[in-house]
């Protein structure tokens, strides 16, 4: 198996809910343990963008997300914000990478700062200290030089900012398309194999022929 096989999976308020769910789907149909953590503002920004109702509770979560994934028995767990116990929050159990997605500025603040305030925080601040891949993915317009700052910190630290900002040259036909190529430069990023998005110069997507 190419890429880590246990994952932690963030979501917090920005919006791109829908950058979330898919890379959580294709995470589970590639056989990948996933650790699911939510913000409470994400849960009210999923509720806007998308049909899909999450339950406010972990354990219902986990069981509404396995069914909604299709995903084996014990292959998604979520921890809520304060289970200081929960795996992500300690370097010795952490899984073996991490993604934030979407981001929003004020976790990204958070964490370039070292903030701990809760377990989306403390798990990023974990996969910094332990140096395995922590990828970010702030979904804003336009960037203050405070969110610029931020993001060149924890670029210097080592995280890699990956903007929820979809390309064209496979000329997308839908929404979903242009969702499919965000997550595909995540997988790619974290060395998962995907077929959503042929690599540049695989396919010649254009011809002067």
């Amino acid at each position: 198996m190419s890429g880590p096989e246990r994952i932690t999976l963030a979501m917090t308020g920005a919006s791109g809910a829908q950058y979330g769910l898919r890379l959580l789907d294709c995470l589970v149909q590639e056989e990948r343990e996933v650790h699911f953590l939510i913000s409470k503002a994400a849960q009210l920004v999923m509720a806007t963008e998308t049909d899909v109702a999450l339950p406010a509770k972990p354990q219902a979560m986990q069981a509404f997300l396995t069914e909604y994934c299709g995903a084996a028995a014990g292959q998604i767990r979520v921890f809520g914000q304060n289970d200081w116990m929960a795996p992500p929050a300690s370097g010795s159990s952490a899984p073996n990478a991490m993604v934030i997605c979407p981001c929003s500025t004020g976790t990204l603040s958070a964490v370039a700062t070292g903030a701990c305030n809760n377990l989306i925080e403390r798990a990023a601040d974990v996969a910094l200290k332990e140096r395995r891949p922590l990828v970010l993915v702030p979904r804003e317009a336009p960037l203050s030089s405070i969110h610029l700052e931020n993001m060149l910190k924890l670029s210097n630290l080592g995280a890699v900012i990956l903007p929820a900002a979809p390309g064209f040259y496979h000329q997308p036909q839908s929404v979903e398309d242009l969702v499919d190529f965000v997550v595909a430069r995540i997988l790619n990023t974290l060395g998962i194999p995907q077929d959503m998005l042929p690599r540049w110069g695989e396919q010649h997507l254009v011809s002067d022929e």
